[in-house]
């Protein structure tokens, strides 16, 4: 059983995640956080720290940074969108339990403060910037790091909130070149 609480969007993200573990779950059902959540969801925080699993689009990554402000020393896990997605939906309860599983595994802290460790000039040279294929080749990094899919921009700001090391950085690299 995991010891913390998986914060999730909603009752078909707890059936999926609850294929792939054992674990007491949340659903936040949506943006609009009712109170009761956002109470139920503290409680758990306190007494045995959260995890947060949001689908991974647009609408998952605004409950992700709202979640965040409230519960700033919560762990994140990410699913890769190529792993969460059918022909007309994306999100955790299009996930199998093995990506579920591997996204736990992988948990991160999200940092307050930037690292500065990472810019641009680095996905540039990675080629994860400004190339036809840069795009995918983010995907799969994020994926191998467990910090998810982000523009060039966002990506940087992950790497510099999640704590990622330039060591971890170069072995997700050479995984990239291994797997293309």
């Amino acid at each position: 059983m995991i010891k913390q609480v998986i914060v999730v969007e909603g009752k078909s993200d707890i059936a999926r995640v609850g294929m792939a573990v054992d674990a007491d779950m949340i659903a936040t059902e949506g943006f609009a956080l009712k109170k009761t959540t956002i109470e139920k969801i503290r409680y758990a925080y306190e007494k045995r720290g959260i995890i947060i699993l949001t689908d991974p689009d647009g609408p998952g990554e605004r409950i992700r940074q709202r979640l965040s402000k409230l519960f700033p020393k919560a762990l994140h896990a990410f699913v890769p969108k190529s792993e969460a997605s059918t022909e007309d939906d994306v999100g955790i309860e299009d996930a199998s339990p093995e990506s579920i599983r591997k996204a736990l595994q992988t948990l991160r802290v999200l940092y307050q403060d930037d690292s500065g460790l990472f810019s641009a000039a680095d996905l540039f040279a990675a080629g994860l910037a400004g190339n036809p294929d840069s795009s995918l080749k983010r995907a799969r990094v994020g994926a191998i790091l467990g910090i998810g899919y982000g523009n060039g921009k966002q990506f940087v700001k992950r790497l510099n909130h999640y704590g990622i090391t330039r060591e971890e950085w170069d072995r997700a690299l050479q995984m990239c070149r291994e797997d293309a």
